[in-house]
C-alpha cells in the first residue's frame, strides 16, 4: 500500500472568471476529500463571495499579476507533499485525487492525466489533437520507461503532450524548480523540461480526470493570437535540436496551434 501523502488543491485565479464556481464545485466534489486554496494576485468580492461559500481559504500574492508569479506563489502556499495547481476555467473529474494518490509515491517527480476539451460547451474527448498528444505519451505507460530521462526528454523535443492542469507536482522533488518569468505560455513546457532532467518518475495517468476550457477569453487563446506562442515554441525546440531542425519540427507543431481557436475566432477571420 502506498505511503499517505498530504494532496492539496491550488486554484490561481484572476478577475472574475464566469467558470471559477463550476471549477470550485468539481474539487469540492472529490470522491476522496483534499484540501483546497485559491490563490489570487486580483482580490476582489466576486472571487470573495464564491470563496465564503465553499470555505475555501484566499492566498493574497502582493506581485504583479503575471502567469509565473501566481503559479509559483500558489504552489508555495500549499502545505502539502503532492499539489496540483487549478485553472479556474477547468472542471477537475471527481475521482482525481482517488486516482493520483493511489498512483504516487516519494519517487514521484510529477503525475498527469489524460483530458477532454470544452469548446462553446461542446464536450470534445478525441481529436486529431488530442490523439497525437497519446500517442506521444504512449512510452510511459510502459512503467520500465517512466523513470529515464533520455525517454522523457525525447519526447518533450516534439512538442509539449502533458496537459498542465491535470499535473500534480511533489513539492519535495521540486523544491529547487520554478516557473520561469520570462516565458508567456511555455511555463508549463519549460518546466517539464527542467523537471525531467531530475532522478525520479513521470508518472502519466490514462485517464480523462480534466476537461479543459478553451475560450476567447483563454490566455492561452491570446498568447496564441499574437504569436507570443510561436516565438516560445521555438526557443523550446532549439534546447533539443539544433536550429534548423528545430525550425522544421516547430512549422509542423506550429498547425496545431489553430485548434486552439474557437470558432467563433475562426469565423472572424474569415470575414
Amino acid at each position: 500500500m502506498n505511503k499517505e501523502f498530504k494532496h492539496m488543491f491550488a486554484i490561481c485565479a484572476y478577475g472574475e472568471s464566469p467558470f471559477l464556481e463550476d471549477a470550485i464545485k468539481s474539487l469540492v466534489a472529490q470522491t476522496r476529500k483534499s484540501d483546497i486554496i485559491l490563490s489570487t494576485a486580483t482580490p476582489n468580492r466576486y472571487i470573495s463571495t464564491i470563496c465564503e461559500k465553499y470555505s475555501i481559504p484566499i492566498v493574497v500574492t502582493n506581485s504583479k499579476p503575471g502567469i509565473g508569479p501566481d503559479w509559483n506563489f500558489a504552489m508555495k502556499s500549499a502545505e502539502a507533499d503532492f499539489v496540483t495547481l487549478c485553472h479556474q476555467d477547468d472542471i477537475v473529474n471527481e475521482k482525481y485525487v482517488e486516482y493520483v494518490l493511489s498512483a504516487v509515491n516519494s519517487n514521484t517527480i510529477i503525475a498527469f492525466t489524460d483530458y477532454c476539451e470544452l469548446r462553446n460547451d461542446v464536450l470534445t474527448e478525441s481529436d486529431t489533437l488530442l490523439f497525437v498528444k497519446r500517442l506521444m505519451l504512449f512510452p510511459f505507460l510502459i512503467p520500465f520507461f517512466k523513470s529515464f530521462v533520455f525517454v522523457r526528454r525525447f519526447i518533450l523535443s516534439f512538442g509539449c503532450p502533458i496537459c498542465c492542469p491535470s499535473v500534480c507536482f511533489n513539492k519535495n522533488k521540486l523544491k529547487d524548480i520554478e516557473f520561469d518569468n520570462s516565458f508567456k505560455c511555455n511555463l508549463d513546457w519549460d518546466y517539464w523540461e527542467r523537471a525531467s532532467k531530475l532522478k525520479g518518475d513521470f508518472l502519466y495517468i490514462p485517464k480523462r480526470l480534466l476537461v479543459h476550457r478553451i475560450h476567447e477569453g483563454s490566455e492561452t487563446t491570446k498568447l496564441i493570437a499574437n504569436n507570443t506562442r510561436g516565438n516560445e515554441d521555438l526557443i523550446m525546440f532549439e534546447r533539443f535540436w539544433n536550429k534548423s531542425t528545430a525550425k522544421y519540427i516547430y512549422s509542423l507543431y506550429a498547425k496545431s496551434q489553430k485548434s486552439n481557436k474557437i470558432e467563433s475566432e475562426e469565423k472572424k477571420t474569415k470575414k
